[in-house]
């Protein structure tokens, strides 16, 4: 089957809102045709950051200037419109492989899972020691999985192709797939919890800034974890979030990664600690972890 081609003509299908959502933006007026943000671009009280749900075109009252998904991406990451196009790509492919609900239609799945193991593949061992994670606590949170993509009369065909990847399971029972060249979900998309009965949690943004969090450790901390597996999952975190005396903030060091930080501050009546302070000159946990990796060699 021809895939499907990623150009400016696909990317501008994608909805504004989501791009927003994935950097940890959320309206503050959310309406039937329009939604109303605080702008990504600069601090304020009251929202003047519109977006339009019939358009999907947004535009900042603040700035005087709006587009579409493409320009938004262009101005947030200060790059050119090709590495837009691969951010929104790699985005767009980030989320479940679950279609998207059509009125009156039943959402099918287009992907199967063959097998879930221990992880003993050793492309998936590699990939787990170039990121410098223990390889033994990965295999204690992770499984390997293996899995098939495409439509019923692709998979009654003898030469479907299986993929394999890391696999972290979710609340939903979905699982947070990722190999060295490839990220998404499989299943419904959500949070991951580990409880242990602790007055303290850890907060993650991915599976592998935990696993870091661990490897740096050494040990298993006696803290419950709680990670997004996205930044747009954030609001599902709310009602866990004052069951705690203390919550240790591992985000990244983006502009989602601070807006996340500040919803859990607003939200909780907890001690928060913003634990990003510790790789405040890298893009996020795992970075750090690689860095302190490389110099003890």
């Amino acid at each position: 089957m021809k895939k499907e081609r990623f150009d400016c003509k696909t990317a501008r299908n994608i909805p504004v809102e989501s791009v927003l959502s994935r950097i940890g933006l959320f309206p503050k007026r959310n309406l039937e045709k329009d939604a109303w943000y605080l702008s990504p671009f600069r601090s304020e009280t009251k929202a003047s950051f519109k977006v339009s749900k019939v358009l999907n075109r947004w535009y900042d009252h603040g700035e005087g200037r709006g587009g579409n998904v493409i320009d938004l991406v262009i101005l947030l990451k200060n790059c050119t419109v090709s590495e837009a196009l691969n951010f929104l790509k790699e985005e767009s492919e980030s989320f479940s492989f679950q279609q998207p609900k059509q009125s009156k239609r039943k959402e099918t799945k287009n992907y199967e899972i063959v097998n879930i193991d221990k992880i003993k593949n050793p492309t998936l061992i590699s990939y787990l020691q170039s990121r410098k994670i223990d390889v033994s606590l990965a295999k204690k949170y992770c499984k390997e999985l293996h899995y098939s993509v495409g439509t019923s009369e692709a998979k009654s065909n003898s030469n479907v192709k299986t993929y394999y990847a890391i696999a972290f399971k979710n609340d939903l029972e979905g699982y947070e797939i990722r190999n060295k060249f490839f990220k998404g979900c499989l299943g419904k998309k959500s949070i991951t919890t580990i409880l242990n009965q602790s007055c303290t949690a850890s907060l993650f943004e991915s599976w592998s800034d935990f696993l870091s969090y661990l490897t740096l450790k050494s040990m298993i901390p006696d803290e419950d974890f709680i990670i997004l597996n996205s930044t747009s999952l954030i609001k599902k975190t709310e009602k866990l979030l004052n069951r705690y005396h203390t919550l240790k903030v591992f985000f990244d060091n983006d502009a989602a990664g601070k807006n996340i930080l500040d919803f859990v501050k607003n939200k909780a009546n907890s001690n928060v600690l913003d634990c990003s302070v510790h790789y405040s000159s890298h893009e996020d946990l795992n970075e750090y972890l690689v860095n302190v990796k490389k110099r003890a060699v």
